[in-house]
């Protein structure tokens, strides 16, 4: 799942209108942002299969701290109450937690069984939507879409960049995505983590243009 995490924090501002877009898609998106971190720290293992299909290039070895369901339930935790302390804004922060554990709905749905349930126990899950490349893509296309249309029937643009930014941050991530279908694997494990640190860039993104956007339908 790429994407559909990014149709979630979009749509989440439907729910939380006062709460920024940046971190309404760095909730779905924190445990993929985590991930590449732990991997080069070494607490988090992956195996790279260039011969496999599409989506199916990367076998996740190991990965509980940044995507067991236990952890990112501690982390859903820690990113609201955090959240909720500095803003007070109760529907943001229940946003947020809820946004963190859907990344773990959602992998559990296209991954292979690799999804943990805790970084103590041996269970993995995944019902292994990846397998049907048609049927992932129309999946998370069709999310994506519904998130975009929520997020633009939510806000409007109050400037140029209001009016841009944020279609230009959907036009590249479905491009990148379509592109990436049949995209080569990554050369090596390290170039794979240093380049996944880079997915911090988007929920930045994300917040700058959201800045220059006003709400015109909040949700009471």
């Amino acid at each position: 799942m790429f994407i559909g995490h990014f149709a979630i924090g979009l749509a989440s501002k439907r729910a939380a209108p006062k709460a920024s877009l940046g971190l309404l898609l760095a909730a779905p998106l924190l445990a993929d942002l985590l991930w590449p971190l732990f991997l080069l720290l070494g607490w988090e293992h992956v195996g790279i299969n260039p011969e496999g299909p599409a989506f199916l290039k990367l076998d996740f070895l190991s990965y509980p701290w940044s995507h067991s369901l236990a952890m990112d339930c501690v982390w859903a935790a820690l990113f609201a109450g955090i959240y909720y302390a500095v803003t007070r804004y109760r529907p943001g922060a229940v946003v947020i937690a809820l946004g963190v554990v859907s990344h773990w709905v959602l992998d559990v749905i296209t991954h292979v069984p690799d999804m943990p349930i805790a970084p103590w126990g041996d269970t993995r899950l995944g019902l292994g939507l990846w397998h049907s490349v048609p049927g992932t893509m129309a999946t998370e296309i069709v999310m994506f879409a519904a998130g975009a249309y929520l997020y633009a029937k939510t806000t409007r643009g109050r400037d140029a960049i209001g009016r841009y930014a944020i279609s230009a941050l959907v036009g590249l991530l479905l491009v990148a995505y379509v592109l990436t279908v049949n995209a080569a694997p990554p050369p090596s494990i390290t170039a794979l983590g240093w380049g996944g640190l880079t997915g911090v860039l988007f929920p930045i993104w994300a917040w700058w243009g959201d800045r220059h956007r006003d709400v015109i339908s909040p949700v009471p």
